[in-house]
């Protein structure tokens, strides 16, 4: 079985998609809605598409770590409600889960966004370069491990920011690898924050956490 866990804070308006997506799997799927205190439809969505809704304390960090202990699949993949697999995915998936090498290794997708724009073409190659380069994947690309491989490396940690640096830090470049497969992740944050802004505000966060500045104060920056 394939654990799919999104963690969602008011995230009703994209939820619906990002789980339907799912139906594509041939093979056996649960997907765990980790919530972290809502006040929109968020759970009503979760819950009329088949999902399993988990209450949590606020964080993406501790919302992903929940879900995972709610999990009882062999295999785990954490991926945002603002995202929707394209067609195409589960054979990915189900590849990658068939191989025994993969055993100790993680994957993600490849980022696409949903804007027309030019700008978001740049960005589509500036992460690509990011991950092949730094090995350093985001929580909008998804990620799937075994669930042998997360409780090795001890899960996500609680924090509310920088919680999939952290966790892509720990699995170590030579074990990340680019599934072939999209996940199509809304651009609406960089619309409004700008496709230069935003993306270096980015940048300050993670310099700020090569820093070893304290998750809790660069999320007070990021906000």
């Amino acid at each position: 079985m394939l654990s799919i866990v999104i963690p969602t804070l008011d995230a009703g308006d994209t939820l619906g998609a990002t789980l339907a997506a799912l139906g594509e799997a041939a093979f056996e799927t649960e997907a765990i809605v980790a919530d972290g205190g809502s006040r929109d439809a968020t759970r009503a969505v979760a819950e009329g598409a088949g999902g399993r809704f988990v209450e949590a304390p606020r964080g993406r960090g501790t919302q992903l770590a929940a879900g995972a202990a709610a999990a009882v699949g062999e295999w785990l993949l954490f991926m945002h409600a603002d995202t929707v697999l394209a067609v195409g995915w589960a054979d990915a998936v189900g590849a990658f889960m068939a191989d025994p090498a993969n055993a100790r290794r993680a994957a993600f997708f490849r980022l696409a966004l949903d804007d027309a724009a030019p700008a978001a073409r740049r960005l589509e190659r500036l992460v690509g370069w990011r991950c092949r380069v730094l090995g350093l994947p985001y929580g909008d690309q998804g990620l799937l491990m075994s669930r042998a491989f997360h409780d090795e490396l001890d899960g996500y940690s609680p924090w509310p920011l920088m919680e999939d640096v952290d966790m892509a830090r720990r699995i170590g470049r030579r074990h990340l690898t680019a599934l072939d497969a999209v996940a199509v992740t809304s651009a609406a944050a960089y619309r409004r924050g700008g496709y230069v802004r935003r993306p270096l505000r980015n940048l300050a966060c993670l310099a700020l956490y090569y820093l070893g500045v304290a998750p809790r104060l660069i999320e007070r920056f990021y906000r």
